[in-house]
């Protein structure tokens, strides 16, 4: 029996002339959405960067510079070769980038035309940028382990990776981090603690050591808007445009900040009171949105693959290429054949990469659709 209560309030959402499945957005949420976090930046004194990687899309990318952001996050150079094409002047690929020979050319040509900075971990990849862009009119920024034990130093091994890039006439003038632990239920203000005393103790010890540290970076969605002081000079939300299932069953969006949903139609309808042998209830349904449409992430506290903005007390319990199967509550009625619902992914930054295009909608009306422009550009 899959547990049967109400974490937010049924939405009842109209049904859209759309071949299913279709992945819409809602462009007045969305635009709240960026405004929101703009504005929370903006009286904190922070510089916004938002990470484009979770929508891919130019026309969301220029909504959030006219919003007031200083420019674009990307994670990868193909993202940002699609930014930079698009008229974005200020890029930060904030990954521990390994520079060979073809990286190099294409950053070369990115520094020509933007403000790029790229990131990096370590003394060994500091001496292959240094081989491999000499004198690239581009910055380069350290990141730091703040907690989340990906990528990234440990503060005391930051000051020597300076060092060395000082002497290679490498510009290490940042510091980055990505407190990815925030995701985790309860760890929202602890992260954004711990990330901000790791950022101020490291830019203080270099900066001592006579190193030039302009650009001090932090932040991730769910962090963002904590109100607490931060080391940051910058933030890098992405997720926060759309919102997905993880943030809402965290407790850090409430439903109406959600924007990004798929639509699906029930495909299949099983409606038997009764589960065999003590197994799960076999009160189902199938929707034609299926993995290749929604991701199939799920966290080991997440209550599904995704939730139901309609029917907030059936879950998504398995998925299949094609087919997400949502069981239901004794008291609740199954939805009908046929019948149009939508989808809140889990993290909607692998749906997009999925998708070739977003259908644009406000409230019940379809305006037109935005192309997913840096799909699968992953290197």
């Amino acid at each position: 029996m899959i547990e049967a209560h109400a974490d937010f309030p049924a939405q009842h959402l109209p049904d859209l002339p759309l071949s299913t499945p279709a992945v819409v957005v809602d462009r007045r949420i969305l635009d709240a959405n960026i405004a929101r976090v703009a504005d929370s930046a903006a009286r904190r004194g922070l510089m916004l960067r938002p990470h484009a990687k979770t929508h891919k899309i130019p026309e969301i990318a220029r909504r959030q510079i006219d919003a007031g952001a200083v420019g674009l996050t990307v994670a990868t150079i193909g993202e940002a070769e699609v930014f930079a094409g698009a008229g974005i002047e200020d890029l930060f690929i904030a990954y521990p980038l390994w520079v060979d020979m073809r990286k190099a050319v294409r950053l070369k040509l990115l520094a020509e035309k933007t403000r790029l900075r790229i990131g990096t971990d370590s003394v060994e990849a500091v001496e292959q940028i240094a081989r491999e862009l000499g004198d690239a009119p581009l910055s380069v920024s350290l990141e730091l382990d703040s907690g989340h034990h990906r990528s990234g130093v440990l503060p005391d091994d930051a000051l020597p990776i300076a060092q060395r890039a000082r002497e290679l006439g490498v510009r290490l003038d940042g510091l980055f981090t990505f407190p990815g632990h925030s995701y985790a239920p309860g760890e929202q203000s602890s992260a954004a603690t711990q990330e901000s005393a790791i950022l101020a103790g490291t830019a203080r010890e270099l900066r001592e050591a006579g190193h030039e540290i302009v650009h001090v970076s932090g932040g991730s969605s769910p962090t963002a808007e904590v109100e607490e002081p931060t080391a940051a000079q910058e933030i890098r939300p992405g997720v926060y445009v759309f919102g997905d299932a993880q943030q809402l069953e965290l407790g850090r969006i409430g439903i109406q900040d959600v924007s990004l949903s798929v639509a699906a139609t029930v495909v299949s309808r099983h409606d038997h009171e009764e589960a065999e042998d003590d197994g799960p209830s076999l009160r189902r349904i199938v929707l034609d949105a299926g993995s290749k449409v929604l991701g199939s992430d799920r966290p080991a506290w997440a209550t599904g693959y995704g939730r139901l903005p309609n029917h907030p007390r059936a879950r998504i319990t398995a998925l299949s290429e094609h087919h997400a199967t949502v069981v239901f509550p004794p008291e609740d009625a199954l939805p009908a054949m046929g019948e149009q619902l939508r989808v809140i992914p889990n993290h909607v930054c692998l749906t997009l990469n999925l998708i070739g295009s977003v259908t644009v909608i406000d409230g019940g009306a379809v305006l037109g659709s935005w192309k997913v422009a840096a799909r699968g550009l992953n290197s």
